[in-house]
């Protein structure tokens, strides 16, 4: 098929976009988990049920994650900790550190679910996936959409223990803000559809620009100064004024909204072109020992990933820095580069080259906060061309860093470490609220008794 014949040119006043040919055929869902860290830390513990919760960042820093009850006492999101540390007192709101390994897993249980009830889906983030359900509802054996989402929530919840928002629309824009208005409306139970719906004006009129799915801060503010405030605005404004302001992906969030399909799902995760493992510092790190192990330990991550999509990296960076804000402290930022003289995933390998790197920049007489990594000059491994003066068995660590990995995947993250991670590592994150590790940790695993 031609690229003529499989698509029809969308003519707009001032310029022109390409849509499908199907591009009014689509049925998109966005299903969304309700707070979600909240939600995973509820399921293991049935007490938290209808009662305010949050949770932190890194560090225990800022709030992250709030339950409906915890913001209905005003407890903003992305906030500082101490700021509401008193509201949280008094109210007796339950506090969790960040449990991502728990996290991760409840994701892959509910996007596994997921996948059973579409033959297509994006998964969109940790908590967010797109479905298409186009005809769905009939191969499922359900009278309408709606009928079939409000199937699709239930099995998740009984499955996984997690609710869920579901919104339904012809593109994937549309389906975003049906998810959107699903959340906060009660009458909806959870689930909202604009397919041929004769809500769809009123629906994006209570829509502000800054809430549309692909319309940033930064272009929110140039159609506000514009007039443009809604999606029905947007939707209904002139081309020449949204290309001017947002560029051709302005038309196409605007021709999204109009109900024509720009954006199919996107079924193949891109290889990352960069991988960066930083954290931020539970105590202040002194010495080059504690940071060579930290920076170690940001290495094995990044290599992982580097490895789990079968890529190699030709260069790594190290950055290393103060606190910015403590005035007590003297201040010191640096980041150095090292190009790699094959391209390659060996953690090993890896390690040497970013202590080289921190050796070059470490400062003696300062009290960093952060460290981190960055992989660059990314390539697919069987594009690395070989180096003539390569000495490593490659074919030999490639079976041990291959073993490692499946260990590590059977027995838990870091059951097998490089001696270069340390032991003590008074550097970490704090996570002194953290629950336990439920599903993923032997020796976490829940407890049932009789009180």
């Amino acid at each position: 098929m031609s690229k003529a014949d499989a698509t029809t040119r969308l003519h707009i006043p001032g310029t022109e976009i390409e849509v499908p040919a199907d591009a009014t055929s689509h049925c998109f869902a966005l299903i969304d988990c309700n707070n979600f860290y909240v939600s995973c830390e509820k399921v293991f513990d049935p007490a938290l049920r209808d009662k305010p919760v949050v949770v932190l960042s890194n560090n225990d820093g800022c709030i992250v994650a709030r339950s409906n009850e915890a913001k209905a006492l005003g407890v903003g999101m992305g906030e500082p900790y101490f700021k509401y540390k008193e509201t949280i007192e008094k109210n007796h709101v339950r506090v969790f550190s960040s449990n991502y390994t728990l996290y991760g897993d409840m994701s892959s249980r509910v996007m596994s679910t997921l996948a059973g009830c579409t033959p297509q889906i994006e998964v969109y983030s940790i908590d967010e996936a797109f479905l298409n359900l186009a005809g769905c509802e009939h191969i499922h054996g359900y009278g309408s959409l709606e009928e079939f989402a409000r199937a699709i929530r239930a099995t998740v919840l009984q499955w996984t223990g997690i609710p869920v928002s579901v919104g339904i629309a012809g593109t994937k824009t549309l389906a975003k803000l049906a998810n959107h208005l699903a959340k906060k409306s009660e009458k909806s139970g959870g689930v909202l559809s604009l397919v041929d719906s004769p809500y769809m004006d009123r629906a994006l009129e209570k829509t502000p620009v800054i809430d549309i799915w692909g319309v940033g801060r930064a272009s929110a503010e140039k159609l506000i100064k514009l007039g443009i405030t809604n999606a029905k605005m947007l939707r209904d404004a002139d081309s020449s004024a949204v290309k001017s302001r947002m560029g051709v992906c302005g038309l196409r969030t605007a021709a999204e909204l109009k109900g024509l399909s720009c954006y199919d799902l996107v079924d193949e995760i891109e290889p990352r072109k960069g991988i960066i493992s930083s954290r931020s510092f539970g105590n202040r790190v002194e010495t080059l020992e504690a940071l060579e192990q930290a920076v170690a330990s940001f290495v094995c991550i990044a290599a992982e990933k580097l490895r789990d999509q079968k890529s190699a990296a030709g260069s790594i960076s190290v950055f290393i820095h103060t606190s910015p804000f403590l005035r007590a402290d003297r201040k010191y930022s640096n980041s150095t580069t090292m190009h790699l003289p094959q391209a390659g995933n060996d953690t090993g390998e890896l390690i040497h080259y970013a202590h080289a790197g921190l050796r070059k920049i470490f400062r003696e007489g300062y009290r960093y906060q952060k460290a981190g990594v960055r992989l660059d000059n990314i390539v697919p491994c069987q594009t690395v061309q070989a180096n003539l003066f390569d000495s490593p068995n490659r074919s030999r660590r490639d079976r041990l860093l291959k073993t490692i990995d499946y260990l590590n995947a059977q027995m838990g993250s870091g059951t097998l470490k490089y001696a270069a991670q340390g032991h003590s590592q008074t550097w970490r994150t704090k996570c002194e609220l953290r629950s336990p590790r439920y599903t993923t940790s032997w020796d976490e695993l829940a407890v049932v008794g009789s009180s």
